[in-house]
């Protein structure tokens, strides 16, 4: 089995790196026919990250066909 540091399985979904909870709140509410969710690096200002957040982050959609796909700007 792969895993990584940054990895939350949450119901049905996965959720890799550091991204915003608005963001996984709305991933369940949505229910979207994905795997999961993936905020890549470690971008400051991210949630558990120190610094300050400059410009959005660019979460990106995993399965279901999507993998890539952007999944939410924020």
């Amino acid at each position: 089995m792969n895993q990584s540091y940054h990895t939350l399985v949450l119901d049905e979904y996965v959720v890799e790196g550091h991204v915003p909870d608005e963001v996984i709140a709305a991933m369940l509410n949505e229910n979207p026919a994905i795997d999961g969710i993936s905020l890549p690096g470690m971008p400051a200002g991210s949630p558990g990250m120190g610094g300050t957040k400059s410009g959005s982050f660019t979460v990106y959609a995993l399965g279901g066909g999507k993998t890539g796909e952007v999944y939410a700007e924020i």
